[in-house]
Parts: structure tokens; C-alpha cells; sequence
């Protein structure tokens, strides 16, 4: 009896023990608005029990333990959750609904109309100083990169980006926040001016084809946001020959890497390359000028940043070229030009605040004189002086709400003061426009953002008031997917070079309106983008003589009853995966516009928008040869031309057609003999640049006689130009910069 009883005792014991560890099943599902999440960690908090959701955010996994436990939900894009159950006997079903947890990683960012390079995961086109140097055709100028992406109108005889149907002078340039008054050298009718800037001298860029931030304005068509490097790596000492030109330059980093200093000097004349190659232009004085520069970066121990650059150049350009009026044999004109530019900003944080503040200073002269010539006699001479000053100030206080939203304002003043001097007219022009903004991001979720902002200006000289709001969407559609929309509204000042005469004027004004499809992954990037602009109160001119002896005609706003439209559609392909070694991008544009501005007699195709514009770049590293080989291809269906005079207070158009079409083929080989020479001492580059290889004959446009009998195409100076240049630096190895890209 008694072993009886135990035996009973035992086996209570005995299914007591089995049923509180006896397995219990725990499921469910966890949930993103109504839609599975994978991979999320369910856990019961303290033990090792849990699992992981499947691709339906399904999830199932069994325990022994009892009683009150807590259930929790992690994952890295979404708020941790716990959930208190009570484990019992039976199996037991769990869903939770997670909420999306916003992260500057993960977050979509508004990018409609604009192409950014300072921000590699943001951006649409990568162009890096070392991405300029190796473009073919570009011949490292920031300007000529970008006529190879989309929206970009190629146009050799002046200089400018021409954005959309924009003229070049309504697309602004500033450095780290500041405007660039002058950004290209001083020109003569039919050659462009090239840039001033070194390109080694920004570590980045922000191009802005329309909807651009309320931080910048007087901007009709697009903005180029320039950022300049910090402090160097090291101290280093560069110098470059070629038959073109000489220059050197250093930077010196102090012991404690919080500042530095630097400049650099140049001098650069075409006139061998002239005697070697058949130039178009008949240069008298062949283009040559020098140019220094000078630099100074500072940090502070509280964490603010002080950076200064200055600079100055001189150009002398002369061209004889062929008579158009029976009556002489020859055209002459000659140029004399100046610039000098300083820009100081500073950066600093206080508490949640961040400030950006800066100031430049330019200053600019262009003396251009005319005249013809007969049996080696000149006359008719007449000058063109032109000297502008200008000042700039901006401040933005910048404070961040959470990790994706931020709201930022501040004030811009900017201040000009022109002299022209040409003929009877001698005019001298003041303004000063006061601009004040407010911008906000907001970031509703990883998948929906928006920025709202608006600017007010007023110019003094024409004592008017504008109010400019901006607007834009972005919305991710997939995992590499995102679309955006944007709005704004942008004034610019009438250009200063067409008030020569009292008339009631007012600000220019366009309307943008942007849709973007872009997918963007390792590697690769295509982009697709429609866009209308709408231009109102652009201003009508009228040609007229300074004097009988002036051979030069000007032109002079006297209303602004102008008004025009352009659409398009432009796609942008971009791999540097698909092909060892290969980084290449292809462009498209589309541009439909007609504008009623200027001395237009009636709404016309602008004289530099082209229908259809293709360029593709392909840029291929041979390790084994050291060797960097860059194509590009560029090609622009042929734009209108007019012959337009003033006759009786009237505009007509004597004389109208359609260029042909544009083409060039570039190609251009950089060579790196110390890649791989751990211990040299020097870092040398060689670059073989070859524009136009096919020796295309490409016209920019038309000039007409007094009598319209005659008339000369407009050409490049050149049909096929070759570069030949070294590079050397000492300090630091650049070699390894100039194929990273492709590597």
C-alpha cells in the first residue's frame, strides 16, 4: 500500500513536471499599414524564445515559459514595441502594427530639378573636380561639364548656362552660398568667355535646373550652388606647363590641422597654338592674360569655420576679321579686362542653431574698342567702357526639428554700382536688392517629404517689391524609386546692360513646374523629367546709335511687355557598374520654347534653344597602361537665326533661318607614370586632350551688313583644338583621385 502511494506521489510529480514545460505556440503577424513586414525580431523579453517575421511578416515559434511575459518587435527602420501576454496552456495568436521610425538614412529627399554632387547618396550625376578633369571636351571648366547633362543648351559664341529655354545671364553662380558677380572672363562679340574659377578649387556642387531653394533668387531659369574644400589633407606644392599656359600654386596645413593657407599664380597665352593650328579667328593680340589666387582656412576652438578666398585676372584679346560693308576691308575690335573677387564665410553651431554667413566683393572692368580698317588705315573708332562693383551679404540660421526635418531663414543684400560709358551715353547705374526668406524640410516619413519656402526682395532701383513662394513634393514608390514635383515662382532684375535710357521697368518674372521620376542604386542612376516654364513682364528693347560715328549698336529696355513659355522632357542614364573600368552617361533633352522679349518683333524660337539635344561620355582606367581614356559626343539638332533691326521705332526681321546641326566628338587620354611608386616623391599627370576630332565645321550663328547683302557665319575659333599639358604635385599623390571614379 504504502509503495503504492509513492508511486501515485511520483507520477503526480511527474505530469506536474511535464505540463509546465510542455510547449505552448506563440503566432501572429506584424503589420506596416495593413502590409507584412519581413525580418522583424519577435523575442519574449529576458529568455531566448522568438523568431523572425517571413516575407509576409508572418511569424511562429513555441515556449515553455508560464505566466505574465513580455512580447517585444524590433527592427532597425521601425519603433520597438512590447506587448504583455499571458502564457496559459493554449497556443496563443499575437499581431502588432509597427510605426515607421524617420532616419536621415532612410528618408527621401526632394530632388526635382536638381542634379547634386556635394552629396553622394542624394545625388542624381556625380561631378567631382576629378569627374570635370577626366569629361572630354569639357577642357576643366564647370560650365562646359554640365552642357553634357540634360537641360543644358549648348552655345559656343557667349558665355552662359543656358538652362531650358533660359538666356545664359538668367542662370546664377554662387560659392558657399554667396553670389558670383562675373563669373567668366570678359568676352568680345562671338567668343565666349571662359570660367574664372579653378575647378580643384570646390569640393562639390549643387546644379539646380529650375524649382530651386528660396535661399537663392534673381535666378529666371537655374542655379549653380558652389561649396569650397575645407582644410587640406596635407601641405602640397603643384605646378602645370603646357604650351598654353604656366602655373603653381601650394597650400600649407599647420601642425595642428585647424588651419591653413594658400595661393597660386598663372599666366596663359594662345598666340603658339596659333601659329600650329588654322584658327577662325584672325587674333591680332591673342588671347593671354595672368590670374592669382589666394586662400585661408580657419577653425576655431569652439567649433566655428572661417573661410577666405580671394583672386584677380587681367585678358587681352584682339581679332581682325573680314569687313561686311563694302567700304572697308577689315572689323577690328580689341579688349582690356580686369576682375578681382574675395569671398569670406564663416560657419558656426550654438546650441541647436546653425550659422552661415558670408560676404564677397567683385570688381570688374571691360574696355572694348572698335574700328575698321582701310589700305592699313584705321578709323571709326569708338569705345565701350564698362566697370562694375559689387557687394554681397547673406546670413541663414539653420535649426533641425528631428533627424529629417529642419527650418532655416535669413537675409541677402545685394548691392551693385556700373559705370558704361560708350558714345553720348554715359550711364551710371545703382541698385541694391534686399532679399529676406524662410524654408522649411519636412519629413512626414521615410517615404513622403516636402519643402516649403518663400522669398521677398526689394530693389531699390526700380522701387518695387516681389514675393516669390516655392514648393516641393518627394514621394518614394520603391525601394530605388522616387518621384518629385515641384513649384516656384522667380524674379530677376532686368539685365543692367539694357537700361540706358528712363522707362518705368519691373521685375522679370517665371513659373516652374517640375515632375521627376529617378531610380537611383550601386552604381547606377537613370532620371526622367518633365518640366513647363511660364515667363510674364520680360522686357522689350529697341536698337540705338550712341552717335553718327558709333559702329556698334546697343540696345535699350522700354517696357516689360515680353513674355514666352518653354516645356520638355529630359532622361538622364548614368552606370558605372555594368562595365569593368567603364563609367559612362547618356542624355537627352527635349525643349519647345518661344519668347517675345528683347527687340523680338512677335513670339519667336529663341535664337539659342536647340529642339533636340544628345551627349553621351564614356570614361574607361587601364590599370596595366596607367592610362585614363575619356570620349564624349555631343549633339544638337541646328537653331533658329535672326536678322533683326530697328527701323521707324520698330523691330523687324530682315533675315531668318535655322543653323545646321551641331556635332563633336572629344577625346582625351591622362597618363599616371607614378601610379603604384609607393616612394616618389613628385605625382605627375600628362593630359592629351583633342577637341572636335572630326574637325566638324559647326556655325553659332550669323552677323549681317548695314544693307543685309552680306552677312559672315559666326564660328569657334577653332574647328579642332589639341591640349597638351603636365601636372605635378608635390606632398600629395592626386594620381590615385584621377581614376577613383572608375576603379
Amino acid at each position: 500500500m504504502k509503495t503504492k502511494f509513492h508511486q501515485i506521489i511520483i507520477l503526480l510529480f511527474f505530469f506536474s513536471f511535464v505540463q509546465n514545460f510542455a510547449q505552448v505556440k506563440i503566432s501572429g503577424k506584424v503589420t506596416f499599414r495593413n502590409k507584412g513586414i519581413p525580418e522583424v525580431n519577435v523575442t519574449l523579453k529576458d529568455t531566448y524564445d522568438g523568431a523572425t517575421t517571413d516575407a509576409n511578416g508572418n511569424f511562429s515559434f513555441e515556449t515553455s515559459e508560464k505566466g505574465i511575459q513580455k512580447l517585444t518587435f524590433t527592427h532597425a527602420k521601425y519603433y520597438e514595441i512590447e506587448k504583455q501576454i499571458n502564457i496559459e496552456d493554449k497556443d496563443q495568436t499575437i499581431n502588432a502594427e509597427l510605426k515607421e521610425q524617420i532616419n536621415e538614412i532612410d528618408a527621401v529627399v526632394v530632388s526635382a530639378g536638381s542634379i547634386e554632387a556635394s552629396d553622394k547618396k542624394r545625388a542624381t550625376a556625380l561631378l567631382t573636380p576629378i569627374d570635370i578633369y577626366t569629361t572630354a571636351g569639357a577642357d576643366g571648366q564647370i560650365s562646359s561639364a554640365l552642357n553634357f547633362l540634360p537641360g543644358v543648351q549648348k552655345v559656343g559664341e557667349t558665355e552662359g548656362l543656358f538652362v531650358r529655354g533660359g538666356t545664359g545671364t538668367e542662370s546664377k553662380i554662387f560659392m558657399d552660398g554667396s553670389l558670383i558677380n562675373n563669373y567668366f572672363s570678359n568676352s568680345v562679340p562671338g567668343i565666349a568667355g571662359r570660367d574664372r574659377f579653378n575647378t580643384s578649387l570646390f569640393k562639390g556642387n549643387v546644379f539646380s535646373s529650375g524649382g530651386y531653394s528660396a535661399l537663392y533668387g534673381q535666378a529666371l531659369s537655374g542655379a549653380l550652388m558652389l561649396e569650397s574644400v575645407d582644410l587640406p589633407d596635407q601641405s602640397s606644392y603643384d605646378f602645370g606647363v603646357s604650351p598654353i599656359f604656366l602655373n603653381g600654386s601650394f597650400q600649407k596645413l599647420n601642425k595642428d590641422k585647424n588651419s591653413s593657407y594658400g595661393a597660386s599664380l598663372g599666366y596663359s597665352n594662345l598666340n603658339l597654338m596659333q601659329q600650329i593650328f588654322n584658327f577662325n579667328a584672325g587674333f591680332i593680340d591673342a588671347p593671354n592674360g595672368f590670374n592669382g589666387d589666394a586662400n585661408f582656412r580657419i577653425k576655431t576652438k569652439s567649433g566655428g569655420f572661417f573661410k577666405y578666398y580671394g583672386m584677380f585676372d587681367t585678358n587681352r584679346i584682339g581679332i581682325r576679321t573680314e569687313s561686311l560693308e563694302p567700304e572697308y576691308d577689315f572689323s577690328l575690335v580689341k579688349l582690356k579686362g580686369k576682375n578681382t573677387y574675395h569671398n569670406l564665410s564663416f560657419k558656426q553651431k550654438f546650441g541647436k542653431y546653425l550659422l552661415n554667413a558670408g560676404t564677397s566683393y567683385s570688381y570688374n572692368q571691360s574696355d572694348l574698342k572698335f574700328s575698321t580698317e582701310k589700305n592699313d588705315v584705321q578709323s571709326n573708332e569708338s569705345q565701350v567702357l564698362n566697370d562694375g562693383n559689387y557687394i554681397n551679404f547673406k546670413a541663414v540660421v539653420d535649426r533641425k526639428i528631428n533627424k529629417i526635418s529642419a527650418l532655416r531663414g535669413g537675409f541677402e543684400l545685394n548691392y551693385a554700382q556700373e559705370t558704361l560709358n560708350v558714345g553720348e551715353v554715359n550711364k551710371n547705374y545703382r541698385d541694391l536688392i534686399s532679399s529676406a526668406f524662410m524654408e522649411t524640410d519636412l519629413g512626414f516619413s521615410n517615404h513622403l517629404s516636402a519643402k516649403i519656402g518663400v522669398r521677398a526682395e526689394n530693389s531699390s532701383y526700380l522701387n518695387k517689391t516681389n514675393i516669390a513662394p516655392r514648393f516641393a513634393l518627394a514621394y518614394r514608390l520603391a525601394k530605388d524609386w522616387t518621384t518629385s514635383f515641384a513649384y516656384g515662382l522667380f524674379f530677376q532684375n532686368p539685365e543692367s546692360k539694357y537700361i540706358n535710357s528712363s522707362a518705368n521697368l519691373d521685375f522679370q518674372k517665371s513659373q516652374h513646374y517640375i515632375f521627376q521620376i529617378q531610380r537611383a542604386t550601386d552604381g547606377r542612376s537613370l532620371r526622367f523629367e518633365a518640366f513647363y516654364k511660364k515667363y510674364d513682364e520680360l522686357i522689350k528693347t529697341q536698337n540705338i546709335n550712341p552717335n553718327s560715328n558709333q559702329n556698334q549698336q546697343i540696345q535699350t529696355a522700354f517696357n516689360n511687355n515680353g513674355n514666352g513659355f518653354a516645356k520638355g522632357i529630359e532622361l538622364f542614364w548614368r552606370d558605372k557598374k555594368t562595365f569593368e573600368n567603364i563609367d559612362y552617361w547618356i542624355s537627352y533633352s527635349f525643349l519647345d520654347s518661344k519668347r517675345d522679349f528683347l527687340n523680338y518683333p512677335f513670339s519667336l524660337k529663341p535664337n539659342f534653344a536647340s529642339e533636340h539635344t544628345i551627349s553621351a561620355v564614356a570614361k574607361r582606367f587601364i590599370p596595366k597602361w596607367k592610362t585614363g581614356v575619356n570620349l564624349s559626343y555631343t549633339y544638337a539638332k541646328g537653331r533658329p537665326f535672326y536678322d533683326i533691326v530697328t527701323q521707324n521705332n520698330m523691330n523687324i526681321i530682315r533675315t531668318e533661318g535655322k543653323l545646321k546641326d551641331y556635332n563633336a566628338l572629344n577625346l582625351s587620354f591622362n597618363y599616371l607614370p607614378n601610379l603604384g611608386k609607393k616612394d616618389a616623391k613628385a605625382f605627375t599627370i600628362l593630359v592629351l586632350s583633342i577637341s572636335n576630332v572630326l574637325g566638324t565645321k559647326n556655325v553659332y550663328g550669323y552677323n549681317f551688313s548695314q544693307n543685309r547683302n552680306r552677312s559672315s557665319a559666326v564660328v569657334p575659333p577653332v574647328n579642332t583644338f589639341v591640349f597638351v599639358g603636365m601636372f605635378i604635385s608635390f606632398g600629395v599623390d592626386k594620381t590615385q583621385d584621377a581614376i577613383n571614379n572608375n576603379l
